[in-house]
């Protein structure tokens, strides 16, 4: 979850996810509604939960209409349903897009790319002279990276100086 997007942004996300393929199953969805009406009757009342749980309707439309009534009803209610969707399916819960999007190693690894690729396009500009500091950097550092990378970035330097 990024810091500006709501527990209704992440519902909204994620609801194609959790009333798709039958992923709640009949008695997961009446144990959320039971813990959303009897932990916080504010959020679901008897009533509302009544009909949450009418087996008429089909579990797709129960679902759907408790997740809108919950963005409906603002960010709190939306976050206790991820709770108790957390306390009865971790490992759903866990599975959420939502919780999949933009973990730190993936900025790790995006940083990595850019600054590496930042680092190529200064280094190999025909208009500096930069380069022969960068080989000396380069050809003293097997400790920073390694031996097989360092011999590659040389290679490519010596071919771009080369073309100079």
């Amino acid at each position: 979850m990024t810091p500006d997007q709501t527990y209704c942004d992440r519902l909204q996300q994620d609801t194609f996810f959790l009333t798709s393929n039958n992923r709640l199953s009949e008695q997961l969805v009446d144990k959320i509604i039971l813990q959303l009406n009897r932990v916080y009757p504010q959020i679901l009342t008897n009533k509302e939960a009544e009909k949450f749980r009418s087996p008429k309707a089909s579990l797709h439309s129960r679902l759907s209409n408790l997740i809108a009534h919950l963005q409906k009803k603002g960010d709190k209610p939306c976050q206790e349903f991820y709770r108790a969707l957390q306390i009865n399916a971790e490992q759903l819960y866990n599975n959420l897009p939502s919780r999949k999007i933009l973990s730190p190693t993936f900025f790790l690894a995006c940083f990595s790319v850019a600054a590496g690729l930042a680092f190529f396009m200064y280094c190999c500009n025909p208009d500096s002279n930069i380069l022969k500091g960068a080989k000396k950097v380069l050809g003293f550092s097997p400790i920073i990276i390694g031996r097989h990378v360092r011999n590659i970035c040389m290679l490519y330097m010596e071919d771009s100086s080369r073309k100079q």
